[in-house]
């Protein structure tokens, strides 16, 4: 279909820019933003078209005409400190708006008010509409929004209690005063996700649950993605409506077809677009006349193609946008469903699925043939697959939203690339793995991909680590590889979890046993010993067994129902958590017989996890009517185990919450940090740092500012000898290796000599700081480090001089629970220095927790805060102190909002 026959294409729609698309909760498409100068005509028609008893509620009187025209006025007003009013548009015109007044210069709270045209109450808008309100008041320093509402007006009072769990009301002389407090927490959150798992459902539906789909290029040339995206929607028995769109509009084998968009019989919910990259906007342009809500562009040449094909996916997506329009890809290999009631295969995939229960996201069209190929041949298998491309709109957080509480889903794999909004992912993903697991395989781990920071926490927090914290917190199952992720997903896709730790393993080769003994261990599980009472079963079960102690030898020659009687024997013994059976195949017995037994065992017992290992009897995939995994090596099948251990562990855990810290001042802080930020400052000298330290209750050893070595001996003198010495640069890393730190100074003597050589490590005139020299059983390294996309990460870990060489650290996004700040020590390869080593004092671990806590409260109030090193961080049984601070400021724009429900911008964040 060329240019031409498609039609001359509209003016692409104007980008909202400061604007923001969101979802209503039937799934459209609404964008939000500020009142323009330009608005009057369609605010005023807001009003104009609404009933008499809706301008009651919202006036509390009748309006006349001069009323209206004048909150009119009001609301396009430009923003200011004072005055901020939000716009929500759908299809071109506005469909409602919000506004506040500050009611003082100073104050910390406004008057809201809000109103929706009648015809589009019901669908979310007041709720959207009061969350970017609250956003931007928040911003502004406006802690509380406030407002009358009349009692019969039920949908607001229902918006404003429906948007967080702070809202206050009471009822004086006829009116319901309101109080909505403007920041969230985690009520609020969780109301917001909430909110945004419906809409997202709803959006996606006509994408993975159409009625009727039409495939744009789908010629009659052998081959041709159009044609063969086509075919296997047919092949693959989609139960809706199937249109072709070509040049000549001739039928594609029996599918009917038409030679433009427009002509098509509506309403057809999704298009499969197979055109040049440069005649997609045509297509997408007349899409809206025949009702489409989705599309799945497959065509190549857009925002991987350079800076031209950049701008062409901006135009399409902001095309899209205006029609209410939902994007796959584009440049991606399409999407499945499997369900019975769909039957959807709308991609160029060469391999057909098998139906099951997995949900695959990947960005990777060659990883999702790879995915579908392997559940062909071994399961689990797919509920929907979505090849996601370029992600121009349709990203993972989109899907894990929909996959929620899609019942045909109870497992997702993810193979990503990148993160759009990985603050929103960490949430959204987090809330998942609750319920289902999620496995993830994130390329990008080299060392090339890594970014090195100007100290100890910065170099620490390098994009692999802070994924990997990501995917810890969340729960999600991490693998190196796409088929460590597959081997895995046969674990945790309808297999019961795992209740504990322990492993049992029943086999007929002892050398393949002793290796599936050999990697449990080596990737976390244990494989204990069997009691008294079950060795005593197997003597009876398998009388020729060469060992029965876990492993189980039942030899080369034991029998299927010899091998299905040991194998029950310890099923019902209670004393595994999961069970592994290694079968070898010989000339001389029947292995196809011997997991046909064991399959019969693994349906008795459908609460025990069971994974099976065939070596040189065939390539079974499965065992028992439950479908357990069997495969080809012992490694594979210990590890995908001890992952589906490792998730049941994490899922068993309380989640933890954010607890109250006192003595935190959290308006000092942030002024000592504009002032900052103001000056031009970035790395802060020591004064500031420890002020800003204090302010959150984190302790931090006094030190004094020096720069003479008069100014030095006399600080010593006052502080009290020994001392400490070491540059007071801020900016000066590793002091101890360029001659910037001193100790054990034990006079005035040994002050003087040695201070031109610390001054000289570090930048002239930056001084030399000078300290009381203090010890502690364990040297640690605490710290932050702030990334524009993930936000700020949490680090602590062995410390000193030997932090690079050990590498003994972890990392937690904010925010931190009072359960990761235990987790975090507990977690570390010298937790053991910390409980009481060989006879040693422990340390005040709960001092500990609570500095990481406040670290953790620290980044999340102030972003400006781009790295903070403290190390030493000395930790004893009195407490934890820091000996040293380094604090480097960084103004903070344009990061993605973990919170307020958006799309993803036409600009791509």
């Amino acid at each position: 279909m060329t240019t031409a026959e498609a039609g001359a294409r509209g003016p692409v729609p104007a980008d909202p820019g400061d604007g923001a698309d969101a979802l209503t909760t039937d799934g459209a498409v609404v964008t939000l933003r500020p009142v323009r100068a330009g608005d009057r005509a369609g605010i005023a028609a807001v009003f104009d078209e609404a009933s008499k008893e809706s301008l009651r509620l919202r006036f509390f009187v009748s309006p006349g005409t001069s009323t209206v025209a004048a909150e009119v006025d009001r609301l396009l007003r430009p923003d200011d400190e004072r005055h901020v009013a939000v716009v929500a548009v759908l299809g071109g015109r506005p469909v409602g708006v919000a506004s506040y007044e500050r009611t003082g210069d100073r104050s910390r709270r406004a008057e809201f008010a809000a109103f929706v045209a009648e015809h589009q109450r019901g669908r979310g808008i007041g709720t959207l509409l009061l969350e970017q309100l609250a956003v931007r008041a928040h911003d502004h320093g406006i802690t509380e929004l406030v407002g009358e509402v009349l009692p019969g007006n039920v949908r607001m009072l229902k918006v404003a209690r429906d948007l967080t769990g702070r809202v206050r009301s009471r009822f004086t002389d006829g009116i319901v005063d309101i109080g909505i407090t403007t920041g969230t927490d985690e009520s609020a959150e969780l109301a917001i996700d909430v909110r945004d798992r419906v809409a997202e459902r709803a959006s996606l539906h006509a994408v993975l649950a159409p009625s009727a789909v039409a495939v744009v290029g789908a010629g009659h040339h052998p081959g041709g993605v159009g044609r063969e995206t086509l075919l296997a929607l047919r092949s693959y028995g989609f139960t809706g409506r199937l249109y072709a769109v070509n040049r000549g509009g001739a039928p594609v084998d029996g599918v009917p077809a038409y030679r433009h968009v427009r002509d098509l019989p509506a309403p057809v919910d999704l298009l499969v677009v197979a055109v040049p990259a440069d005649q997609v906007l045509d297509v997408l342009a007349e899409a809206g006349s025949v009702g489409v809500h989705g599309a799945v562009v497959l065509s190549a040449g857009f925002g991987e193609d350079g800076a031209a094909g950049r701008q062409l996916q901006h135009d399409l997506l902001v095309s899209a946008r205006a029609q209410g329009i939902r994007l796959v890809g584009p440049n991606c290999l399409g999407l499945l469903n499997t369900a019975q009631a769909v039957r959807l295969n709308a991609s160029f995939a060469p391999v057909a699925p098998r139906p099951g229960a997995l949900a695959v996201a990947a960005q990777s069209g060659a990883v999702a043939i790879a995915v579908l190929e392997s559940a062909a041949r071994y399961g689990p298998g797919i509920s929907t697959l979505v090849s996601l491309g370029n992600k121009a709109d349709i990203s993972g957080n989109d899907l894990i939203a929909y996959w929620h509480d899609d019942p045909a889903t109870h497992a997702v794999a993810l193979y990503l690339e990148s993160f759009g909004n990985p603050r929103k992912f960490a949430r959204t993903v987090r809330a998942l793995s609750r319920r289902k697991p999620v496995l993830a395989v994130k390329s990008g781990r080299s060392l090339a991909g890594q970014r090195a920071g100007a100290s100890h926490t910065a170099a620490a927090a390098a994009p692999a680590a802070t994924v990997d914290a990501l995917f810890e917190q969340a729960g999600v199952v991490r693998t190196d590889s796409l088929g460590e992720l597959l081997d895995a997903a046969r674990m945790l896709t309808d297999q019961p979890l795992p209740a504990g730790d322990r492993l049992a393993v029943v086999g007929n080769a002892g050398g393949l046993n002793v290796l599936a003994a050999d990697a449990a261990e080596g990737n976390g599980l244990r494989v204990p010993p069997l009691s008294p009472a079950t060795v005593a079963r197997l003597a009876v079960a398998a009388p020729a067994a060469a060992a029965t102690a876990n492993p189980v030898d039942l030899g080369a020659g034991a029998s299927a129902a010899t091998f299905a009687a040991a194998a029950a024997a310890v099923a019902e013994s209670g004393e595994a958590d999961a069970l592994l059976l290694v079968v070898i195949g010989t000339r001389a017995n029947a292995p196809a017989d011997i997991l046909t037994a064991l399959g019969s065992v693994a349906d008795e017992h459908p609460e025990l996890p069971v994974a099976a290992v065939l070596v040189g009897g065939g390539d079974a995939a499965i065992l028992g009517a439950r479908r357990a995994p069997v495969f080809d090596l012992p490694e594979r099948a210990a590890a995908a185990l001890a992952r589906a251990a490792s998730y049941a562990a994490w899922r068993r855990e309380p989640l933890g919450h954010r607890p109250r810290l006192t003595g935190v001042d959290a308006d000092r802080a942030a002024a000592l940090v504009r002032e900052a930020l103001a000056e031009g400052s970035t790395w802060l000298p020591y004064e500031r740092t420890a002020a800003i330290l204090a302010a959150y209750g984190i302790t931090i050893l006094p030190a004094a500012v020096t720069h003479t070595g008069r100014q030095a001996v006399a600080a010593a003198d006052r502080i009290g000898y020994p001392v400490v010495m070491k540059s007071a640069d801020p900016a000066l890393v590793h002091k101890s290796d360029t001659g910037g730190v001193r100790l054990g100074l034990a006079d005035a003597a040994a002050v003087a000599r040695q201070y031109d050589t610390v001054a000289a490590a570090g930048q002239t005139g930056r001084g030399v700081l000078v300290q009381r020299q203090v010890s502690a059983p364990v040297e640690l390294l605490a710290g932050l480090a702030h990334d524009r996309l993930f936000g700020s990460v949490v680090l602590l870990g062995l410390g000193g001089v030997r932090t690079e060489l050990f590498g003994d650290r972890a990392l937690r996004l904010v925010p931190v629970t009072d359960l990761d700040a235990g987790r975090m020590w507990r977690g570390l390869r010298c937790a053991p220095l910390l409980t009481g080593y060989r006879g040693a004092a422990p340390v005040d671990t709960a001092a500990l927790e609570d500095l990481v806590l406040r670290l953790g409260r620290l980044a999340e109030d102030l972003p400006e805060i781009a790295e903070l090193d403290l190390n030493p961080v000395l930790a004893g049984p009195d407490g934890v102190v820091a000996v040293d601070a380094k604090l480097r400021l960084a103004p903070v724009s344009g990061e993605p909002d973990a919170v307020t429900r958006r799309l993803r911008s036409a600009g791509g964040s």
